[in-house]
This record gives structure tokens, sequence and C-alpha cells, in this order.
């Protein structure tokens, strides 16, 4: 664990999912101007190397703190019939974050990352939910694709305000952003964020029809009313996870309470982590 004061260290893991680079990183570079954090950016697949106890000390950072996941690795969009192929995670994969869960490194997911490895079903234990491009299973029952909205005005309100990672943050704030329409959220989480939006079908649209090149579409789509939450905590073997849904793009990436948000999650599972 860093210093008492010291910068937090901390390894940005992208790619799988569009964004837009430079807004996005300038998050973390006005992080590393306050002199709350340093970090590497490393992106999939050379990402996969680094996430075990063993590949996270490296010439840019003597070890680790934190995580920062806002990649989207394990679906590969085919566009064409079946529109998407599922691809699994290594068992070297594997082994390394449940290695990394083991030693307590703290990690932090953002927005899209609950899509991630959507064949593992330990990967959306750690993260908490998931976010379907395709029907599938979880937490025992079958699910439809999920649903999104794009460029939607909402109200985010803090659930947690004496939590550290709700830190500094008004009792309510208007984000422009997009929304997940979810299966439920894993039970046991400490929820932060909720959003006054509501969690229904029938404003959003099916991510089966969009990856099929139909996008804003719910035609035959429909989905049970989804959970409220977009930030919760929890604790996965040894190691503090924090996500967060906000941060699809540039509006959010320069809301400050976005990156209040972020900060502070960074901040909360670095230094909650036995390391």
């Amino acid at each position: 664990m860093s210093a008492a004061g010291a910068a937090r260290r901390v390894l940005l893991v992208t790619k799988g999912h569009p964004f837009e680079r430079e807004p996005f990183l300038a998050m973390f570079d006005a992080m590393v101007a306050a002199g709350e954090i340093v970090y590497e950016h490393v992106e999939h697949p050379d990402a996969q190397a680094r996430l075990s106890p063993d590949g996270l000390t490296s010439a840019t950072l003597d070890g680790v703190d934190a995580i920062v996941f806002y990649d989207m690795p394990g679906l590969a969009f085919t566009r064409g019939e079946p529109p998407l192929d599922l691809v699994p995670p290594s068992d070297a994969l594997t082994a390394g974050i449940e290695a990394l869960l083991r030693a307590g490194i703290g990690m932090v997911f953002l927005h899209h990352a609950m899509a991630s490895w959507p064949t593992w079903h330990r990967y959306a234990e750690i993260v908490g939910a998931r976010f379907h491009y395709a029907a599938g299973d979880l937490w025992g029952d079958h699910w439809p694709d999920s649903g999104y909205l794009l460029e939607v005005d909402h109200t985010v309100e803090v659930l947690a305000p004496d939590h550290p990672v709700c830190a500094g943050l008004p009792a309510t704030f208007d984000l422009h952003d997009e929304l997940y329409l979810i299966p439920p959220v894993a039970p046991g989480v400490t929820p932060l964020l909720r959003t006054t939006f509501p969690m229904t079908d029938d404003h959003f649209f099916s991510a089966d029809e969009a990856i099929r090149g139909r996008r804003d579409s719910r035609a035959g789509w429909s989905h049970p009313a989804g959970p409220d939450l977009v930030g919760w905590t929890h604790v996965v073997e040894r190691s503090p996870v924090v996500y967060l849904q906000p941060g699809d793009g540039p509006s959010s990436y320069a809301d400050p309470n976005v990156r209040r948000l972020i900060a502070n999650a960074i901040s909360f599972v670095a230094d909650s982590s036995p390391h």
C-alpha cells in the first residue's frame, strides 16, 4: 500500500468497448495533477498478463494499490449471424484474478465493465451485476438481453452520504449519460447511488437489436423492471470492490461529481486493501 498521503498507484485497464480516449484519460490526468494517483494505462490483450499478483509490478509502477476496469473483454461482435461470439477467459487469467482477490487488491469497475467475460459467472459475482448483450443465465435465472439508453438526463441520489466513496457529493446531482436495464444486483452489496429514472423496458432499447444493426429498437423485446442502483460496493475474498455506472462519454467524464466519485472510489479501495 502507498504510504499515508502518497499518491495511490493505479493500473487502468481498457479496450473491448469504444470510448473517447482523450477526454477519458483527462480524468485520470487531473487526479495525477492533484497528487491523488499515479497510473499506468494498459489495454487488452496485453492487460491480461498484468492481472495477477506477479504481473502488477512494472517499470512504471512498483506495485499497485488499485485496479480500475473500463474494459469489456470476452465478447466479439461479428456483424453477422449470430452477431456475437462469447470468448471465455483463459485459465491463467481466471487464476490470476482469483489470486488478486485473495491478495486483497482493490478494484473499481466503471460503466461497461459489467458486461465483461459473460461466460465466466464468477466475474458477475465480483462486479456485482452483469449487462447481457445476449440472453443469458445469472443468479440461477435466465434473462433476456439487457437494455440501454444513451444520452439520457437523469438525477442521481446519494444513498450513503457518510461512505468514503460519496464524500464531497451533494445529496442529488444531475447527469447526462447512458443508463442500463439489467437483472438484479448481487445480494449483499452496500448501495451507494441510485437513479430516479424509471427502470422499465418501455424506456430502454434492446442490446441484441443494437448489435444486429438495429439501434434504438425494442421490437419483440421485453425485460423485467431493473434495479435503480448505479453505484455500490462490496468485498470479494479480501478485495474491496466498487462499481460505478456513470461514465459513458465526455459529458460524464467532465462532470465534477463523476470525477469526485471515481477519485473517491480509487482512494477507498486502495486504502481499504490489505495488500
